[in-house]
């Protein structure tokens, strides 16, 4: 197995395409077609986690922050970024980053988040935006079966946990074949009506290029008329953070004294209670001030996150109570969503989460 393949694998739990703007997931260094010796799962790749792959032999590093994550105009080994680099280039060692896009995948950083606290019936805190396209291709009836099953093939078709979905409806389409034209219905150089059937479907928008490769695959005609739109509709099973329930109210001291040992942290930041029973809860693992609003309009009791500053905490008005478990404790459980996804989805490789513990955060209790 070359290392493309395994990377292909984490591709389909959370697509590159939906990493955020500012974000550097995908290959950070390294020849993806060698194969593959073992894959080394990480938060952060340190000089010592590039260590930490050479003494074992594994040949793919993956890192949920991406090691390089603004431009570099040298690499010197000035500093711990540009070592880890040099080092996992010397030694034929790939680093693949899925960071911003993990957060959001469905069963993503947040995802495994609710898992931990139990939360139940979770949906996107902040939805992904146009992220869905349709598809509207006009097709002859003897060609609707082929052209539809391969689009659904091609990942068409797909709305939350249904599949094979389209519309179509019946008309008449006319063209006039030109010279050298070789129509698959109609005569040549006349005008022809013909009967048609309108397909349409949607798709996430990371598959357009299998799609319509499905679509040229399978339509009969030489010349394919189709059109693709972006919605504006928001993609209701991926975004950023979550928000679902506790199967029962619980006290507000209660439930962070659980959220203290389901996520361990040394200390939890909040802000004022409310003395009102909590229920409903907001996840956003990292820094999540940003979503403090989105939060709140969600209705949720409790908004959990990190990196909150000083003022951020006014935020919270008494509508909710804002909290701050740590960035490195908010998604801490992310390599073992990687390593267990892997696991499932790859034989007979070597798989291992790093044994070098990445948090640069110090405690002095």
């Amino acid at each position: 197995m070359r290392i493309l393949d395994a990377i292909n694998v984490l591709r389909n739990l959370a697509p590159e395409e939906y990493a955020e703007d500012f974000d550097n997931v995908g290959v950070i260094t390294g020849d993806v077609s060698n194969k593959i010796s073992g894959i080394l799962i990480t938060l952060d790749c340190l000089e010592s986690v590039v260590d930490e792959a050479i003494a074992n032999q594994y040949n793919l590093i993956v890192t949920f922050h991406p090691i390089i994550f603004s431009g570099l105009k040298s690499i010197t080994g000035k500093n711990y970024v540009e070592r880890a680099v040099i080092k996992a280039i010397k030694n034929n060692i790939v680093i693949y980053a899925i960071h911003t896009n993990l957060d959001i995948a469905k069963e993503g950083v947040n995802f495994e988040i609710c898992n931990r606290l139990q939360i139940k019936n979770s949906k996107p805190l902040i939805a992904k935006k146009n992220v869905i396209k349709k598809l509207q291709t006009y097709v002859p009836l003897e060609s609707l079966n082929k052209v539809q099953k391969a689009l659904f093939d091609g990942g068409a078709g797909e709305i939350g946990k249904y599949k094979k979905c389209s519309f179509k409806l019946e008309g008449k389409g006319s063209f006039l074949p030109g010279e050298g034209a070789n129509p698959f219905l109609g005569i040549k150089k006349e005008f022809n009506e013909v009967k048609e059937i309108m397909l349409s479907v949607i798709f996430q928008d990371y598959k357009e290029i299998n799609v319509l490769k499905a679509l040229r695959q399978s339509h009969p005609y030489e010349e394919i008329s189709y059109e693709i739109y972006t919605l504006d509709n928001e993609n209701q099973e991926i975004g950023m953070g979550r928000v679902g329930e506790l199967d029962q109210e619980v006290s507000e001291k209660d439930f962070l004294k659980f959220l203290k040992t389901s996520l361990p942290t040394l200390c939890i930041r909040h802000s004022e209670f409310r003395n009102k029973p909590v229920k409903k809860i907001a996840v956003l693992g990292g820094s999540g001030s940003f979503a403090i609003q989105k939060a709140i309009q969600s209705c949720a009791d409790v908004f959990i996150t990190a990196d909150l500053k000083y003022h951020d905490f006014f935020k919270a008005e008494g509508k909710i109570i804002l909290t701050d478990i740590g960035h490195y404790e908010s998604e801490q459980f992310t390599t073992k969503l990687i390593f267990r996804y892997l696991n499932e989805n790859l034989n007979d490789l070597r798989i291992r989460i790093s044994k070098v513990k990445t948090n640069p955060v110090r405690y002095f209790m």
